[in-house]
């Protein structure tokens, strides 16, 4: 591993950011591969789905491009440079979907180019993770309009 990640996962809400109207801020990647042809989904937490990886920006990272690189760490164990910003993605989920527990969210997702993959990282006991080209990652993230979005943001081919 390069610049010594740690093996651990963050966990909590205690160093949060939210913004001014009170989203949380949710930082995330869309991993391509070198070519561009595929994409690097995780599994979710609880194995159900598969997603992009992403996580809270908390307040001692400096950028938000930070947060998303520590999240493509810890739960998807790769190395990546950033080379695209992909914007805002506004949350979707109706009044019904959101709670204490769950706060609406503003993402910021980045493109990035996997470097590496590790063999080890520190949410490899409850994620898997798989390389799949745009059409079964499209499939896969419908259920998911913030995820689906930053995919099409991307440059993956389609």
């Amino acid at each position: 591993m390069s610049k010594q990640q740690s093996m651990t996962a963050r966990t909590g809400r205690d160093k949060q950011r939210y913004s001014e109207s009170g989203e949380r801020l949710v930082a995330g990647v869309v991993p391509l591969s070198a070519d561009k042809t595929r994409v690097l989904l995780i599994q979710s937490s609880r194995r159900t789905a598969w997603v992009l990886p992403k996580g809270g920006w908390e307040t001692d990272e400096a950028t938000a491009a930070d947060a998303a690189k520590r999240e493509a760490w810890e739960e998807a164990g790769i190395q990546c440079v950033v080379t695209r910003d992909l914007g805002k993605i506004l949350d979707t989920r109706g009044p019904k979907e959101v709670s204490s527990s769950s706060p609406k969210a503003l993402y910021q997702f980045y493109q990035v180019r996997v470097e590496k993959e590790e063999a080890e990282w520190p949410e490899k006991h409850k994620r898997g993770r798989q390389w799949m080209n745009y059409q079964d990652a499209k499939e896969k993230l419908k259920g998911r309009p913030e995820l689906a979005q930053a995919l099409e943001r991307s440059e993956i081919v389609k």
